[in-house]
């Protein structure tokens, strides 16, 4: 499929105009009562999420009818999804649902989209902050405009470490979880757990985290846009392994260049990988 600078621009400007609508809907009940349900033991769904996903994939199919759309809510309906190599908008609609019921600041709406399969525009909006993350394949990343980069940190001993629990609570995943924060508690300055992937992905790309990983995420909606930010950024995205990064996967990490290796290393020391 060719592709060129006024179609890039476009999907940019679909994407952001997506997000900031159902970005509103975030922010207008963000201090409201929710009604919630459970998808599993800890992983939680609300009103909100359901209304931003069906707005967003309005948005964009009046744009672009012709595109695949791959959501949280709709695959958590139907049970499962297919990537292809046709542009794909993949959405997360509300990234940080347990942080939304709890009032917590950090949530987002994150919308990819891949064209063959690779992550081609990125946009993670928080409107509780107010602060817009874009990027391009080739073109940057960008927050509220202002370009970002990763941090320049090159000592582990000193880097800003986040991960995330995840939403399994059997003994041994929660066991491997604990064993891996205990081993990094040793190696790094602090550890931080927000409760989103994608904004997450996105403090690595501007520089306020040096590294991040997370195993069992919910699935690409979690990382298609915020995997590019970070490389965008100048940043390193892969398997928590060492391995190429797989956007199907349910499995992230990022860091500049520098704390790659011994982030992997660390990760390896406890197995379960």
């Amino acid at each position: 499929m060719g592709i060129d600078t006024a179609d890039l621009d476009g999907f940019l400007s679909v994407a952001i105009e997506a997000a900031k609508i159902a970005g509103q809907v975030i922010l207008v009940n963000f201090h409201k009562a929710k009604t919630v349900e459970h998808k599993g033991q800890v992983d939680l769904v609300t009103e909100t999420d359901k209304a931003c996903e069906e707005l967003i994939f309005h948005h964009i199919k009046q744009a672009y009818p012709s595109h695949e759309l791959i959501g949280e809510e709709t695959t958590a309906t139907f049970g499962s999804f297919k990537l292809t190599d046709s542009p794909t908008w993949i959405v997360d609609p509300l990234d940080g649902t347990t942080n939304f019921v709890h009032r917590f600041p950090f949530v987002c709406v994150s919308i990819g989209l891949t064209i063959e399969k690779v992550p081609t525009v990125g946009v993670v909006y928080n409107p509780i902050m107010n602060e817009l993350f874009t990027a391009v394949k080739h073109r940057g990343a960008f927050l509220n405009g202002s370009p970002i980069s990763v941090s320049p940190q090159n000592e582990m001993v000193q880097a800003l470490l986040a991960c995330e629990a995840g939403t399994k609570r059997d003994k041994e995943t929660v066991d491997l979880s604990t064993c891996r924060i205990n081993n990094l508690l040793f190696k790094v300055r602090s550890l931080r757990m927000t409760g989103s992937c994608a904004l997450d992905l996105c403090g690595v790309a501007c520089g306020r985290l040096d590294i991040f990983y997370e195993l069992g995420f919910g699935g690409p909606w979690d990382v298609a846009a915020g995997v590019l930010i970070v490389q965008e950024a100048g940043g390193l995205v892969f398997d928590p392994s060492g391995d190429a990064f797989g956007i199907t996967c349910q499995r992230v990490a990022a860091s500049n260049a520098c704390l790659k290796d011994d982030l992997v290393e660390a990760l390896r020391e406890c197995g379960g990988l």
